[in-house]
C-alpha cells in the first residue's frame, strides 16, 4: 500500500495553486484561489496578497481556514480525483523580521521577489503582505493509490 504521508506531500510540493476558504463577519465561507508555497515539519504554507482582498480582511477576524490543493490535471468526468485537503490557523505576518518566510515563498515564485522584498515591506512600498497557514489537519484523497477507501486522514508533522 502507498505511503499516504509520502503523496501528500508529493502532491501539496507540486500543486500549482490552492483553494482557501476563510469566513466572513456574517459567519459565511469565502473561498478564493491563490499561488502558494509550502514546507512541512512543521507543516505550513505561505500565500501572498494584499491586504485588502476580502480573504486578508476576514483572516484579521477569524484565523480560521480550510482550503484544498488539486493535484491532477483536469480533463474529462470520471477521471480519477487526486488532492490534499487541509485545515488550519493563518495570519499576515510582520513586514520585518520574516526573511525565511519571504525566502520559502520566493524559493517556489522567483518573479515575486520583488513584492514581497524585506526592505519594500519595511518600509510600506509593497502593495502585498506575506501571509502563513499553520496547517494543523490533512486529508489526502486519492481514487489511485487508495481505490476502496480514497479519504485518508493524515497526521500533521
Amino acid at each position: 500500500m502507498s505511503d499516504a504521508r509520502a503523496l501528500l506531500e508529493e502532491y501539496v510540493s507540486a500543486g500549482k495553486a490552492l483553494q482557501l476558504a476563510t469566513v466572513d463577519e456574517t459567519g459565511a465561507p469565502v473561498v478564493c484561489n491563490l499561488w502558494f508555497a509550502s514546507a512541512f515539519g512543521p507543516d505550513r504554507l505561505w500565500f501572498i496578497s494584499r491586504p485588502n482582498r476580502a480573504h486578508c480582511v476576514n483572516l484579521r477576524a477569524d484565523e480560521r481556514v480550510a482550503g484544498a490543493i488539486l493535484a491532477i490535471e483536469l480533463e474529462d468526468l470520471g477521471q480519477p480525483v487526486r488532492g490534499v485537503q487541509f485545515v488550519g490557523t493563518a495570519r499576515e505576518l510582520a513586514v520585518t523580521g520574516i526573511d525565511d518566510d519571504i525566502a520559502a515563498y520566493v524559493g517556489r515564485h522567483p518573479s515575486a521577489a520583488n513584492a514581497i522584498a524585506p526592505a519594500r515591506l519595511a518600509s510600506g512600498e509593497s502593495h502585498h503582505r506575506v501571509y502563513r497557514i499553520d496547517v494543523t489537519g490533512w486529508v489526502l484523497y486519492d481514487e489511485v493509490n487508495f481505490k476502496g477507501q480514497p479519504r485518508q486522514d493524515v497526521a500533521v508533522s
